[in-house]
């Protein structure tokens, strides 16, 4: 049986910032392979508001990707390797390119990137970051691992995840596309469920609600279509801001049945 795609995106410039630094783009694809979705989420950060260019720049990458080298890959069946290379190599580019950009303007600017392509049976997910992606069916389940701080501390045993949620290094990056000297991005992969939500979104989404909150609202069985999507999405970022997070706050959702 064929997967189908109901897909919503929303960003909020929040409470605090005048400018929104978030980036991203999604879209469903017609392929020789049958239906896609791909989906890129950039959550920018740099002084004189530049973070905006950070990860505007890293989304028109990989949605150039999309256009000039997805549809060559389809001719054949893809291989986790040949994803894996071809977005490392954006990654790398485009990681030189903003520290190049950078040193002329001045200021040190960079982003987060979270990149998935869902096809029929398999996802491909790339992090560089603490933005996040998760998988949500019967429970709320986060696929990608954060590049942060406070995670590698939980990791090896020298902070616990409470600890970790109000840590004033809980912001701390090990890794931002920009402003990392290299960068190695984390790469995915895994089965595409049908009757799932998978959900990408900025860190400004998830620091004040709960997992249960997201579950309530976005969980596959009270999603039917992008109206509801959205409005739920809308409701989420309303209660984030409601409850004083400072950040700006974007969500990407994509609903298989």
């Amino acid at each position: 049986m064929a997967v189908n795609f109901i897909i919503s995106a929303n960003t909020d410039v929040g409470i605090v910032k005048s400018t929104n630094q978030d980036g991203m783009s999604v879209k469903v694809l017609n392929t020789p392979q049958g239906r896609m979705v791909f989906a890129c989420l950039c959550d920018g950060m740099g002084g004189l508001d530049k973070g905006e260019v950070a990860s505007t720049s890293v989304v028109k990458a990989f949605d150039k990707w999309v256009v000039e080298r997805l549809p060559e890959l389809c001719a054949e069946p893809l291989e986790d390797s040949i994803i894996r290379e071809s977005w490392n190599h954006i990654i790398t580019e485009m990681n030189t390119a903003i520290k190049k950009y950078g040193a002329q303007q001045g200021v040190k600017l960079g982003t987060t990137a979270v990149v998935m392509l869902l096809t029929q049976t398999r996802y491909y997910i790339l992090n560089v970051g603490d933005s996040r992606v998760y998988e949500i069916c019967d429970f709320v389940k986060q696929i990608t691992a954060d590049q942060t701080f406070v995670a590698r501390e939980v990791a090896l045993g020298n902070m616990t995840p409470e600890e970790a949620l109000v840590d004033e290094r809980r912001n701390v990056l090990l890794q931002c596309v920009g402003a990392s000297e290299d960068v190695y991005p984390e790469m995915f992969f895994g089965d595409v469920l049908q009757n799932a939500v998978y959900m990408m979104c900025s860190d400004g989404f998830r620091h004040e609600i709960s997992e249960q909150e997201i579950f309530e609202k976005l969980q596959p069985s009270v999603l039917f279509d992008d109206y509801t999507m959205n409005k739920h999405s809308v409701e989420l970022i309303e209660l984030n801001k409601s409850r004083k997070e400072r950040d700006n706050i974007s969500v990407v959702l994509v609903r298989t049945f």
